[in-house]
């Protein structure tokens, strides 16, 4: 995510802090920079030319220039400026109703649909009761795509191709199954055409608590384009999808100032599970390569809670063994893929590629299921013949093995310190005290 607008201000920061105390001369190098990146990254060119006025003005004041640290404010100014640039705070769906409406429009070939889905799945871990509606006269296929999303979520479904005369039906439905939020799936439209003139009327006449824009993070700034087309339907967020994809940021960074609506959820995979909140400041210190913790410890909990309640069990009680340490980064593993959870933690950003870290996982389920229960329990009991017979079973070779036995070592020792509140300093916030 953001890549390549992560390693550019990141090579700003590291050549300013490289010099030690800043003149202005160096501020307003570092400036430059700043703006070249934002415009390769494709924000458009206003929001940038507003950032960067409100960052000159603070950082060439005493504050940074007189600094023992010059730098690090500079860094602090410019995080502070990228989450105003996307909204500064979090904004929640607004659940309002029995049920609650959200309707759900977009282009076509944005997400739209997938969103929907992800949607309800999310609702449902967050302890609401959703349906998904198909609203969809011009594709049949539409019906049977959200159907099936709706099974794989478990959640209804309910198809109203003709939604003037079929989507009370699909309300009442709702009321009687006491379900508490209707998800409604649109068409997408074509581009250059505007949305079909039923929405309109279908908005005026239901009300939505939410009218969620689902627009594609890879278009850039061509999305706050596309968007103008579907204002008129009195839209009140936006869903950025394959943000996960996107290795500029224009569009997270122009959409919310360009058009004056948030971005409420973001779509950061293929899976089910990869839909989450948007936090402005949780992005902007991801775009500046500073990890995102607390959205880690929310992803975690949400998709591996048990599990993870289970292992600190096992810790508090000494008894941490290589089963717990399987279950464990399998738990982990269905929360997304290591890579996105890896790229969360300050220092750990862009350590390995998702496919070489997936090998790695392959290896280390592996290696542990070819030992018995006994070995897997008592590790310390694995000798030269063991390691030998180990790596055999698991395909691989004793250097592996060796390696794993290793890192389940480390492991135990991390998980010690950080049970007496011992956080090893390069997992911490740069900016934080």
């Amino acid at each position: 995510m953001f890549d390549s607008l992560t390693e550019k201000l990141g090579q700003i920061f590291r050549e300013l802090r490289g010099k030690g105390k800043l003149s202005e001369a160096d501020v307003r190098a570092g400036l430059r920079g700043l703006r070249q990146a934002l415009l390769a990254a494709d924000v458009h060119w206003q929001v940038a030319r507003d950032l960067l006025k409100r960052v000159e003005e603070e950082a060439l004041g005493a504050k940074v220039l007189e600094s023992l640290t010059p730098a690090q404010q500079l860094l602090a100014i410019v995080r502070r400026e990228l989450a105003r640039a996307m909204g500064t705070q979090a904004r929640s769906l607004r659940l309002t109703g029995r049920p609650a409406l959200v309707l759900v429009v977009g282009p076509a070939g944005g997400g739209k649909t997938t969103t929907c889905g992800k949607l309800a799945r999310w609702l449902g871990k967050k302890g609401r009761r959703p349906m998904l509606v198909c609203c969809d006269p011009q594709r049949p296929a539409a019906a049977e795509q959200l159907s099936t999303l709706a099974t794989k979520v478990g959640v209804p479904f309910h198809n109203a191709p003709r939604p003037e005369m079929d989507f009370p039906a699909a309300l009442s439905k709702a009321r009687r199954e006491l379900r508490d939020v209707v998800i409604v799936d649109t068409p997408g439209v074509p581009p250059g055409e505007p949305p079909p003139g039923w929405l309109a009327e279908f908005v005026s006449a239901h009300s939505p608590g939410d009218v969620l824009l689902v627009l594609d993070a890879l278009t850039g700034q061509e999305a706050t384009q596309i968007a103008q087309e579907f204002l008129p339907l009195g839209v009140t967020g936006v869903v950025l999808t394959k943000l996960d994809g996107d290795a500029r940021g224009g569009a997270a960074l122009s959409v919310p100032a360009r058009l004056g609506r948030p971005i409420v959820l973001v779509g950061v995979g293929e899976h089910p599970q990869d839909l989450e909140p948007f936090h402005p400041q949780r992005m902007a210190d991801r775009i500046l390569g500073l990890g995102d913790l607390q959205g880690l410890v929310e992803r975690l909990e949400a998709e591996a809670g048990d599990q993870l309640k289970r292992t600190a069990a096992r810790v508090r009680e000494g008894s941490f063994t290589l089963e717990d340490f399987l279950a464990q980064l399998e738990a982990v593993s269905r929360a997304g893929s290591l890579g996105q959870l890896l790229g969360r933690i300050p220092g750990l950003r862009g350590a390995a590629s998702d496919p070489e870290l997936e090998d790695e996982l392959k290896r280390t389920r592996a290696i542990i299921q070819s030992m018995t229960v006994e070995e897997r329990r008592n590790p310390h009991i694995i000798g030269g013949s063991r390691k030998r017979r180990i790596a055999r079973g698991s395909g691989t070779s004793v250097q592996e093995v060796n390696r794993l036995l290793a890192q389940f070592r480390e492991a135990q020792k991390l998980m010690r310190r950080m049970r007496k509140g011992r956080v090893p300093p390069k997992f911490s916030h740069p900016l934080e005290p």
